[in-house]
């Protein structure tokens, strides 16, 4: 089995949908996904998603199951200044000095996590990407998948940078927290798993690809620098809070 995690397109997020960098984007990227063979299409239930899906299906002649565990992980953490900051959102130098957050099974029990339930919200994602595997023939058993029905299908998922992060650290064994601050898949990058069954029955994911963007460079098109930070802080027009 192959599943591709899409993200969105360059999104404005004003109005949940997408810049024109953003519809640009997507239409470039049905080029790429539309011919292929797709088993099953998914996508998360918020509109930069969806209007980004709507142009590989639309191309596609296909429809999509909305998936609500796949929309954006937005659990919100106390920032230490009387406000609320995403999870996948910290500032280095407050993450980084806490060792558990490197930790795949201890880094949700640090207070702040623990404080806004955030275990819970990592729950439904991995639950859910649990039951979808579980539909396509590979049901969870520990930490890896027992191959009930094991395939070479193709499933797409639209949806977004933060739960992909989460998917990846329950499929590959690792804190999602190294994934949400030392990577990046940039809008309408594909992000490829491969399932391996190397003993009968038995299926493990390995990522293939992270956030590919080739079909953007295939057309000239720069990738949009939605989820990232300013190299330099000199940088105002890169710089954001």
């Amino acid at each position: 089995m192959k599943l591709l995690l899409i993200r969105h397109g360059d999104p404005d997020y004003t109005i949940d949908s997408l810049t024109e960098k953003g519809h640009k984007e997507a239409a470039l990227l049905a080029e790429r996904i539309a011919p292929m063979e797709i088993k099953a299409y998914y996508m998360s239930p918020l509109g930069r998603a969806q209007k980004t899906a709507e142009y590989t299906l639309n191309k596609a002649g296909r429809t999509a199951e909305v998936l609500d565990w796949a929309r954006e992980f937005d659990v919100l953490i106390d920032d230490g200044n009387g406000g609320r900051r995403l999870a996948w959102d910290m500032l280095p130098e407050d993450w980084t000095k806490i060792p558990e957050y490197y930790d795949k099974d201890k880094w949700f029990d640090v207070p702040v996590m623990k404080a806004a339930g955030i275990q819970a919200g990592i729950e439904n994602v991995c639950n859910g990407l649990d039951k979808l595997l579980e539909r396509h023939g590979y049901k969870r058993d520990g930490s890896i998948y027992r191959a009930v029905r094991p395939n070479e299908d193709v499933v797409a998922l639209f949806c977004h940078f933060g739960v992909t992060c989460v998917m990846l650290s329950h499929l590959l064994g690792v804190s999602p927290m190294v994934l949400w601050h030392g990577t990046i898949a940039a809008p309408t990058s594909v992000t490829t798993l491969v399932t391996e069954e190397r003993r009968e029955g038995t299926a493990a994911f390995r990522m293939t690809a992270f956030g590919d963007i080739s079909h953007l460079y295939m057309y000239g098109e720069p990738p949009a620098f939605a989820g990232r930070f300013c190299e330099m802080f000199s940088n105002e027009e890169q710089r954001h809070d």
